[in-house]
């Protein structure tokens, strides 16, 4: 087994190695070549294995974070005027069987995802698999001219997931990959059921935040009117103070809100007309 970078997160070598032997069973490898990839360990210790599998480590440590994650993304819900949608896990084995579930839920539809292999517990881990995608970008890694040919692949990709009464539930641009020139959806999350309607609003509000610093405000709430109403877009407005308190939004929030605001007053005008 060679490994490539040293060990980043907070498990200890000996239950990490003890993992990877354990994916070397159950895949019938004789031999596994193991790199930690350069992401922030807050929910997981991700790793690329044999060029096949991407590999999530998932310890008690980071499913504390991901409840205080949860905790604080539910009181920003509360304080935009909404209940709150996502859902808590308990264990790093219910962390990893909660998006595997979600990626193969937006499989199903038709939503390029990586394709969902398993996920099990191994000595109080959880441990999640599914594809590698090999010479991916994220759209934050992109130039902006690229990044704007791909903003309807994502709003088409977001309202197919909406169409169905689901939602992404953390979008952002580390979230979005760009592989074989196609778009595709990582790190999906759950969401409460009975407050779906805001989930989406959400989900909007990220994807608006995620694009305005490549695009600017105007080309991205044009492109989502292709796929939304203006009451969608007045929904997902709502959000969008609260989005730009993340640290992993950065974006101008009063032009977006600007360019909502713009966008019903048109939809209204022409209501008006007919």
């Amino acid at each position: 087994m060679v490994i490539r970078q040293l060990i980043r997160g907070s498990i200890e070598w000996d239950r990490l190695e003890s993992v990877m032997l354990e994916v070397a069973h159950r895949y019938d490898e004789e031999s596994l070549r193991v790199e930690f990839l350069e992401a922030d360990n807050w929910l997981s210790v991700p790793c690329r294995v044999n060029d096949q599998w991407f590999v999530k480590v998932i310890s008690n440590q980071h499913a504390l974070v991901h409840t205080f994650i949860t905790t604080g993304r539910n009181l920003g819900a509360l304080s935009s005027g909404q209940m709150r949608f996502f859902e808590h896990v308990q264990t790093p084995i219910e962390m990893a069987q909660q998006e595997l579930r979600a990626t193969r839920t937006m499989r199903d539809i038709g939503i390029n995802v990586p394709e969902p292999i398993e996920a099990f517990e191994h000595d109080g881990l959880g441990v999640l698999v599914v594809e590698y995608l090999n010479e991916f970008r994220t759209l934050s890694d992109l130039p902006d001219n690229v990044v704007e040919q791909f903003v309807p692949d994502l709003f088409a990709s977001l309202a197919q997931v909406h169409d169905v009464g689901l939602a992404h539930g953390d979008l952002r641009a580390a979230n979005v990959l760009i592989a074989n020139d196609e778009l595709y959806l990582i790190d999906a999350t759950n969401v409460r059921n009975q407050e779906i309607g805001a989930a989406r609003a959400y989900d909007l509000a990220c994807a608006l935040a995620a694009l305005e610093p490549h695009v600017g405000p105007r080309v991205a709430v044009g492109a989502a009117a292709q796929q939304y109403t203006a009451d969608d877009l007045l929904a997902a407005r709502d959000f969008l103070d609260f989005v730009n308190m993340r640290p992993d939004h950065d974006f101008d929030a009063a032009g977006t809100k600007g360019e909502i605001e713009k966008n019903a007053a048109h939809a209204d005008e022409s209501d008006a007309e007919q």
